[in-house]
């Protein structure tokens, strides 16, 4: 029976601080991104993910965005090593959260850096972009790791956004979705569809042909109901001010065996 566990992390009140390397910053309003940080949480409740606080980490800007801290396959964790220094402060708390789940924890060292918004997991192949955050070393650090539990991992280039997964995520039926222009190689994927808005390229998939998404895609939303999946819309856009999106907000853990 899979597992539907999810590590959140509520935002520090030092969110509007957070990093900004693509987009021009705008001013975030904290106590807006709270309520839509508990809406966004209600959902993955609501729709049977049991969520698992990890310890807050109110000196990061960024800590809300934990998908970035840690890479889950099946059932060995590797702790990562964000290419943000500003960051790094932000593995702990979720290294002790993983651990206590029960997963066999393993770290990237120096010289590598690796940031869980550049990993992409469909089935049993790892996606793992190149970019800003994450660097070759991470990228071998990863494959040590995963391919000996039968990983198939495929590096990818990405230059025109944060992480890869602000580029591309997956539908149930692995085709990989993702706004073109923001694609550096779309033909990596064996199928590709394009969708209209940036944030259509990011789903969440809850379960059932449920997709959460972000409420400022709703062309992208009609394209996915229209192919038969049932998009569940959240408002994230004070998070979206700081490159993040749905999947950044959570790990989800899929494959834990007890």
């Amino acid at each position: 029976m899979p597992s539907q566990k999810a590590l959140i992390r509520r935002p520090s009140p030092r969110l509007a601080e957070g990093l900004v390397t693509h987009i021009e910053r705008e001013p975030v309003d904290a106590e807006l991104a709270m309520r839509q940080w508990e809406a966004y949480v209600g959902v993955l409740g609501a729709h049977g993910w049991e969520t698992i606080e990890v310890e807050p980490e109110d000196d990061c800007p960024d800590s809300v965005f934990v998908e970035d801290t840690v890479v889950v396959f099946r059932n060995v964790a590797l702790i990562a090593r964000p290419g943000a220094e500003s960051r790094r402060e932000e593995t702990a708390g979720v290294e002790e959260a993983v651990a206590r789940l029960g997963c066999s924890v393993n770290w990237v060292w120096d010289p590598g850096t690796l940031e869980g918004g550049d990993v992409l997991k469909i089935g049993d192949t790892v996606y793992v972009g190149r970019g800003g955050r994450t660097n070759a070393a991470g990228i071998q650090q990863l494959r040590a790791a995963f391919e000996p539990l039968g990983a198939r991992v495929v590096a990818v280039p990405v230059s025109k956004v944060l992480h890869l997964k602000s580029a591309v995520t997956a539908l149930p039926d692995g085709t990989v979705i993702g706004h073109g222009p923001l694609v550096d190689t779309p033909s990596l994927f064996p199928r590709f569809l394009s969708v209209p808005e940036e944030s259509g390229a990011h789903v969440v998939l809850l379960g059932g042909g449920k997709l959460l998404m972000a409420a400022s895609a709703p062309k992208t939303a009609e394209l996915f109901a229209d192919l038969g999946h049932e998009p569940v819309l959240v408002d994230i856009s004070e998070f979206e001010k700081l490159e993040g999106c749905v999947t950044c907000l959570s790990v989800r853990l899929r494959e834990l065996y007890a």
